[in-house]
C-alpha cells in the first residue's frame, strides 16, 4: 500500500489509560539502521511520495544504513507492472540507490501464505462471510471513531466448523486475525507517544480477502522483518495501522522496527496531494524541474533547509536531524 504523504487510511490512534495497558512495546536501538520505501504503484508518484522516499533514504544514509525498495503490487489488476517500472524510473531520476534489487510483494504470495499458516496454528485465524453491504449495516451500529474506521463486530468469530463449511459452499471467506482486549503502546519518532486497544478501536481485521489477495497488514509487516528493515518511515495517515502491526510483529515472533510517521503534503491551497492530481505527478514536474530543485523545495517545505533553493542528496543526507523535520501538515510553494 502507499500511504507515504497523501490521502487517509483507517482511524487515529485513541489513547489508552493505564489499566488498559498489558503489552508496551519501545522502539529497538543501535545497530546498522535499515530503512525503506514501499509504494503502491496504481498511478503515477507525486511529491508527497517522493518526500516520504527522500525522508527514509536521508535517514537511513545519515545513520551509514542500507535503504531498500519495495513494490506493494498485491492488487496486481490495479497495480501493472508498466507503473511499477515507472516508479522505480522516477526514484532513480532523482538520486536514489537501493542495496538490494526491488522487492515485488506480487510475487511472494507464498511467503504470506506460510506466515498465515503460522497464525492459523495459534488459533488465531478464523474465516469471515460477512458482505460488504453487512459490514455496512454493522457499521451503523458500531462505536463511531469519528471517522470511516469502525470496529468490527465478530460476527463470524464463532462460527462452528460445521456453519463455516456450509456457508463456504454459496461464498469464498475473507480470514481475519483475532485480537486480544489490550493496548498497544509506541513512540512515533515525529507524532509522539501512541497507544491503542485493539478490541475496542479496531476489532478483529482482515489478512487475507474472499478474492485470494493478502491484505496490507500482514504482508508489510512480514516483508519488514524477512527483509531486516528496522526503521520505518511513512505518512501519517498510516499510522492507525501500527498498532495492528506491531500485533502481527509480535505474534509472528519479530523485533519492531521504529516508526517515523511524516506530515501530509498538501498542495498551496492546503489540500492534500493524490495521484489524480496529474499536474503535480512527477510525469509533469520532471519536464519542468531539475532533481535537485524538487529535492531542495521538499527538504525546505519539511524543515531541513533554511531557503527554498536546489539541493542534492550527498548535501541532505550530510545535514539530516529527524529533530529538524516538521510535525504538521507541509504546504507547497505556489510557485510550483
Amino acid at each position: 500500500m502507499n500511504h507515504n504523504g497523501g490521502g487517509s487510511m483507517g482511524h487515529a490512534v485513541r489513547s489508552c489509560s493505564a489499566s488498559d495497558t498489558k503489552s508496551a512495546v519501545s522502539p529497538p536501538g543501535g545497530g546498522q539502521v535499515t530503512g525503506r520505501f514501499a509504494p503502491t504503484p496504481s498511478g503515477r508518484l507525486h511529491l508527497g511520495n517522493l518526500l516520504c522516499a527522500m525522508l527514509a533514504y536521508l535517514s537511513a544514509r545519515h545513520a551509514g544504513g542500507r535503504f531498500l525498495l519495495r513494490i506493494e503490487d498485491l492488487d496486481a489488476p490495479r497495480c501493472p507492472r508498466s507503473l511499477a517500472r515507472q516508479a522505480v524510473e522516477d526514484l532513480a531520476w532523482f538520486g536514489l540507490r537501493w542495496d538490494a534489487p526491488p522487492l515485488y510483494q506480487s510475487e511472494r504470495t507464498a511467503v504470506y501464505q506460510s506466515h498465515l499458516e503460522r497464525l492459523e496454528a495459534k488459533g488465531l485465524i478464523y474465516p469471515c462471510f460477512c458482505t460488504r453491504a453487512q459490514l455496512q449495516q454493522q457499521a451503523s451500529a458500531a462505536p463511531n471513531l469519528g471517522d470511516t474506521q469502525r470496529v468490527y463486530a465478530g460476527t463470524c468469530a464463532h462460527l462452528t466448523q460445521e456453519e463455516a463449511r456450509r456457508r463456504s459452499l454459496a461464498r469464498s471467506p475473507a480470514l481475519r486475525v483475532r485480537v486480544p482486549d489490550e493496548a498497544i503502546r509506541f513512540v512515533d519518532g515525529l507524532q509522539g507517544p501512541q497507544c491503542e486497544n485493539l478490541a475496542r478501536d479496531c476489532g478483529d481485521f482482515i489478512v487475507r480477502r474472499s478474492d485470494g489477495l493478502f491484505g496490507y497488514q500482514l504482508a508489510v509487516v512480514v516483508d519488514d522483518a524477512l527483509t531486516g528493515v528496522d526503521e520505518v518511515v511513512r505518512g501519517r495517515d498510516i499510522l492507525s495501522a501500527t498498532p495492528r502491526q506491531i500485533y502481527l510483529l509480535r505474534e509472528l515472533g519479530y523485533p519492531v522496527p521504529r516508526y517515523y510517521h511524516i506530515p501530509l503534503l498538501t498542495d498551496a491551497q492546503g489540500r492534500r496531494l493524490a495521484k489524480r492530481d496529474r499536474d503535480l505527478d512527477l510525469s509533469a514536474l520532471s519536464r519542468r524541474y531539475t532533481p535537485q530543485r524538487l529535492l531542495g523545495m521538499l527538504a525546505h517545505a519539511a524543515g531541513l533547509l533554511e531557503e527554498d533553493r536546489a539541493a542534492d542528496l550527498e548535501e541532505l543526507t550530510a545535514l539530516f536531524d529527524w529533530s529538524n523535520v516538521r510535525r504538521d501538515d507541509l504546504r507547497l510553494p505556489s510557485w510550483l
